[in-house]
């Protein structure tokens, strides 16, 4: 059991004074160790994001023994409230996605022992995040200067980032020492544009360094999206053809069957296009695309991840199709969710045309979708190789061939495919499609995961890898700037498309245009039997 525990917090007189060590006493998994001992701050400790996926993925964590005993894990939330009101909140929170996701949890069921090592380790304290108070309140708690390792996590809107950041800055709370370090996490949105995106980083980086910040995006805290790397450089198959000489195409789609879900307000305030493209799918497309680096070091991967985005070429209004759903089979219209205006051109379907400037990607237009209440629920990557030539099939009953596709499926189905032809029964020649597939459950145990547990754990240790960097955030914005500020200042058109179905008509344009067309979304999210 670590020695080094940040100061105890009288606040915690409801718990028992006794901190428990690991659940079951047993080791770590395999190949990996604790994280060091630090203080986890989580800004907005009250809120869906703490509750959901940062409570949950600690509780994981400590069910795998990936947690230091002296860790402490301090909520900061405006409203005054006592540290055990809060644990039991998060405690029946816990024990209602355990019942209700049992591949989000050990067993499908809560491990007491591994929540009471979470419990005695919270404590809340109330604070405004624009007070000054708080954060010496905070300095406080965590012990006069603060020794030892301590995350700052800003569970919070956008809106809080700057004057959280700027007071954490002059409070002290950001300085580090020798055997002390301090990082900050903030998710998405980082910026709406270019110049807010710019002016972000810009403040960040008056009170902190480029190397403390922690940009998530829970896409890349998906298994199967960093196994992308893996499939690409472990094996020999794959890297030589992943080139313009033999792809054609790569589309990469994220779909959802669900609407806006009561986030109406937020979402007329973002839409389909900022809140996915250059972000979670660029994010996608930048595994898929960037040169091999020279390791796994965290600074050679996003190197090669910001030259992919560095050379994007700007999107133009013919590259991009927005779409609007209404009402259909799969739910009600837009505009008539709540908190949506009644004539509102925000997009809840967004599919762009993307093209990569570099000696490997010449010429492969890059296709990406992402909607809502479409007709399946998917998460994938198909890349399309070049058709081979016909020449030998030409006095035969063949009439065309299938492409070669190989689909990496992210969500919900983790695996992968691969559609190939190959001669039918028979004396005629005749050429059938068929499809290899493999799944992680096939071979694989299923492991807890809500998406978060990689991404703090990795946060703790200081691996930057999965996290994204200022310039890397900034040239992604600047490949989409044009459209989002046309030189007119006109909008782009918003096509209805009915909710349940694939989309606008004329994103399928968007392709046919290249002689292609979207994979089917009921295709691309098999079902098991």
């Amino acid at each position: 059991m670590s020695t080094n525990q940040p100061p105890h917090d009288a606040s915690r007189t409801t718990q028992s004074a006794k901190v428990p060590s690991h659940p079951h006493g047993a080791a770590s998994p395999a190949g990996r160790h604790p994280a060091p001992p630090c203080t986890l701050v989580i800004f907005g400790a009250g809120g869906d994001l703490t509750k959901r996926l940062l409570v949950p993925a600690l509780y994981n964590l400590a069910v795998d023994r990936l947690l230091d005993d002296g860790m402490q894990i301090i909520g900061v939330n405006h409203g005054e409230r006592e540290t055990k009101a809060w644990c039991d909140d998060l405690h029946d929170a816990l024990q209602k996605f355990a019942a209700d996701k049992a591949s989000t949890f050990h067993a499908g069921k809560l491990d007491d022992s591994a929540w009471n090592w979470v419990a005695q380790r919270l404590s809340y304290m109330a604070g405004e995040f624009e007070d000054d108070g708080t954060y010496r309140r905070l300095a406080q708690q965590l012990g006069g200067e603060a020794r030892g390792g301590v995350v700052f996590y800003l569970a919070v809107g956008a809106r809080f980032f700057e004057p959280i950041v700027e007071r954490l800055g002059k409070a002290g709370l950001l300085s580090e020492g020798d055997g002390m370090f301090r990082r900050l996490v903030i998710e998405k949105p980082f910026g709406a544009d270019l110049a807010s995106a710019r002016d972000l980083n810009r403040h960040l980086r008056t009170f902190v360094k480029e190397s403390q910040i922690y940009r998530i995006d829970h896409f890349l805290g998906k298994d199967t999206v960093q196994s992308i790397l893996a499939l690409r450089f472990a094996n020999a198959m794959f890297e030589p053809v992943w080139r313009r000489e033999y792809i054609d195409s790569v589309q990469i789609t994220a779909s959802e069957v669900i609407g806006v879900e009561g986030r109406g307000k937020l979402y007329e305030q973002t839409g389909a296009f900022r809140d996915m493209v250059p972000n979670h799918l660029f994010q996608l497309l930048g595994m898929v695309a960037m040169e091999p680096p020279n390791s796994f070091d965290a600074e050679a991967v996003r190197d090669k991840k910001a030259e992919i985005f560095a050379a994007l070429k700007p999107l133009t209004p013919d590259d991009v199709v927005f779409g609007q759903y209404a009402n259909g089979p799969g739910g009600v219209a837009y505009r008539d969710e709540p908190d949506v205006a009644k004539d509102s051109r925000t997009e809840t379907y967004a599919a762009a045309r993307v093209q990569i400037d570099n000696w490997r990607w010449a010429g492969v237009p890059f296709y990406l979708r992402t909607g809502k209440r479409l007709t399946a629920r998917s998460t994938e990557i198909s890349v399309q190789l070049k058709s081979v030539p016909f020449l030998l099939f030409r006095d035969t009953p063949v009439v065309s061939l299938t492409p070669n596709i190989l689909t990496l499926r992210i969500d919900p189905s983790h695996g992968m495919s691969f559609d190939f032809n190959v001669k039918t029964p028979g004396a005629v020649v005749q050429i059938g499609a068929v499809r290899s597939s493999f799944d992680y459950d096939d071979f694989f145990a299923e492991q807890a995961n809500v998406g978060y547990e990689t991404l703090l754990y990795d946060c703790m240790l200081g691996d930057q890898t999965l996290f994204q960097r200022a310039d890397g955030v900034e040239a992604a914005w600047a490949a989409v700037d044009g459209v989002l500020h046309r030189a007119l200042g006109a909008a782009l058109p918003v096509h209805e498309y009915t909710a349940g179905t694939e989309g606008p008509a004329q994103a399928d344009a968007l392709l046919a245009r290249d002689g292609g067309a979207w994979r089917a979304l009921a295709q691309a999210a098999p079902k098991k039997p």
